[in-house]
């Protein structure tokens, strides 16, 4: 059976401890059309949450389970995104109910995404797996023996 996950983050401040909270979970709000990203399970978060005056301050970690392609070698590969210092502000006042963390969340996530993922820092990548299975091609080592005239005046001695 598959668990259900929250489709939001957010707090309640009606009943926010003066002091402060934790507020912990998982929530289901990476929701990327992407070919070579694909996030699975749900943003698992604990955050610290405290009013200030008109001023809610969260701040916590934040981490997301993600299938990447590498850019090196195409292969398929899975990563946790973690983001340790995610903090935000937000206005409140009295009138208000809650603030919802979603939005905030999930941009820190995506944000903290490698550009160029790799599978592995040792990775070969494709071109060096592609000569390796690939014929000898010796039309052009015909330019093996070429000598460029910087080279030909070094041999000679001159300047």
């Amino acid at each position: 059976m598959e668990e259900l996950l929250d489709d939001r983050i957010a707090v309640d401040l009606a009943r926010l401890d003066p002091e402060g909270e934790i507020l912990e979970g998982e929530a289901d709000i990476v929701d990327l059309d992407e070919k070579y990203v694909h996030p699975f399970g749900g943003v698992r978060y604990r955050l610290r949450a405290q009013a200030f005056g008109t001023e809610l301050l969260v701040s916590g970690r934040l981490e997301q389970d993600f299938e990447l392609v590498c850019s090196r070698c195409g292969k398929d590969f899975d990563t946790t995104i973690v983001v340790e210092d995610f903090s935000e502000s937000y206005e409140i006042n009295e009138k208000m109910q809650e603030i919802v963390l979603t939005s905030d969340a999930r941009d820190a996530i995506i944000l903290n995404l490698p550009s160029y993922p790799v599978c592995d820092e040792a990775c070969p990548g494709i071109e060096l797996k592609a000569k390796t299975r690939m014929p000898a091609d010796d039309r052009w080592s015909a330019l093996d023996s070429f000598v460029t005239e910087e080279e030909r005046n070094q041999e000679h001695g001159e300047s």
